[in-house]
């Protein structure tokens, strides 16, 4: 675990130069369908024809591999205390997090830089890789699972979620949004780890309406059309697993709510 830093910033700079060795050649490129060099992308910017289709978007996506690296050096150089906080040292959970931070990056570069089908699929897996790791985890926290069935649920989401995303597109086929719902799935879980009691248990999924209203769909809308927003079942999902109150305190002030009034 002592290699984890050098070793993340290892495939870190392979990544950068294997994109940059294809990219050049042309063999990962392509456009999105109906756009050409000089037209203007859904995301904001004037398609290319470098190696970067959308240069601002894709160079950006750097700022996550910055973090996710700084997270690796603080996890091996700072102090230890894994008793009161699992993100003190190296540990798997903690190496897993870093990764996925590191990942944003390579994903999200993918989708900008080549504007092909499946960079849009390796960055919707590494969006989903890192949301669902928060709600996921305070699960765990709630749940007393261990690290290693921690590990086994995560790991099996991401597979299962990664071929279905492949196979049937953005809806699962299904007409599930997992990086939404998790949005949802990770306040609920938030809430309920800081107001855990049995009757709050069962009342915390009522939470993700008030998510989804902040982001448009009200409990109206939901409520008149169940068939579409079947999903919202699973706000309750947390209730189901979380049986006990967790062991540790949280400190928000002030990095959560300078997060949050960042975003």
């Amino acid at each position: 675990m002592n290699k984890a830093f050098p070793i993340a910033i290892t495939l870190s700079a392979l990544f950068l130069l294997a994109y940059f060795i294809l990219a050049s050649s042309g063999l990962i490129l392509s456009f999105e369908p109906g756009l050409s060099a000089g037209d203007v992308s859904r995301w904001c910017e004037r398609v290319g024809d470098g190696i970067f289709r959308e240069p601002s978007n894709a160079l950006s996506n750097l700022g996550f591999m910055i973090a996710g690296l700084y997270m690796f050096r603080v996890l091996s150089t700072g102090p230890t205390n894994q008793q009161q906080n699992t993100f003190s040292g190296l540990n798997k959970l903690s190496m897993l997090y870093a990764g996925a931070a590191i990942y944003l990056g390579p994903g999200s570069m993918l989708m900008h830089g080549t504007h092909t089908e499946w960079g849009q699929w390796a960055d919707n897996l590494s969006m989903v890789m890192y949301i669902i790791f928060p709600w996921l985890y305070n699960l765990k926290e709630m749940g007393r699972w261990s690290s290693e069935r921690f590990l086994v649920i995560y790991f099996s989401i991401v597979v299962l979620y990664g071929y279905t995303r492949w196979v049937y597109g953005d809806d699962l086929g299904i007409g599930l949004d997992l990086f939404g719902l998790s949005i949802g799935l990770w306040i609920i879980s938030e809430t309920l780890f800081n107001f855990w009691t049995p009757v709050f248990r069962w009342v915390s999924g009522l939470v993700g309406f008030v998510v989804a209203a902040m982001f448009g769909t009200l409990p109206s809308e939901i409520l008149s059309n169940p068939a579409e927003y079947w999903w919202v079942v699973l706000f309750w999902l947390p209730a189901v697993f979380a049986s006990h109150a967790p062991r540790i305190k949280r400190t928000y002030n002030p990095w959560f709510f300078l997060g949050m009034a960042s975003y």
